[in-house]
């Protein structure tokens, strides 16, 4: 096992930094790097499709599989990324739109925002739906939004 160069601690092959010190190591030939593991390797394109609609996290997923190279080419889980991010959207701007708004400026009684939220609630649930039979539904001005920042890619 080798040493780092000027600490003398122990390091692989593989590491290109000492972990103690933090010098570069020289480049030993036949040394290859071992490459970083994909952690969306497993992922299934229809299962990361379905993950994008999940109501609370779809958000992060869909920023997760937006980022991913894995998905950089399949436009059609690209589409429900981008329809999950809107929707979530969607969502935000009736919690935080609509309720102070009824809340405070009209009669505190009339929950417009909470059957707004219901609606954007089935919305993700009938998209999880299609999304696991592989249609790539597209939701009223949702879907437009999505085509048009899958095509801008």
């Amino acid at each position: 096992m080798p040493f780092c160069s000027q600490c003398g601690n122990q390091v692989t092959v593989a590491d290109t930094y000492c972990a103690r010190c933090g010098m570069r190591q020289p480049v030993t030939p036949g040394a290859v790097p071992v490459p970083a593991a994909d952690p969306l390797a497993s992922l299934h394109p229809r299962t990361a499709s379905v993950l994008c609609y999940v109501p609370g996290i779809g958000w992060i997923i869909s920023i997760v599989v937006l980022a991913a190279d894995r998905f950089r080419h399949d436009r059609v889980v690209r589409f429900h990324a981008f329809q999950g991010l809107y929707l979530f959207v969607a969502w935000l701007m009736a919690d935080w739109v609509l309720r102070p708004m009824f809340d405070v400026f009209l009669i505190p009684r009339m929950q417009i925002y909470r059957i707004v939220e219901l609606v954007l609630l089935g919305m993700s649930v009938f998209m999880m739906l299609k999304a696991g039979q592989n249609e790539a539904f597209s939701l009223p001005l949702f879907g437009e939004l999505a085509h048009r920042s899958v095509a801008e890619d």
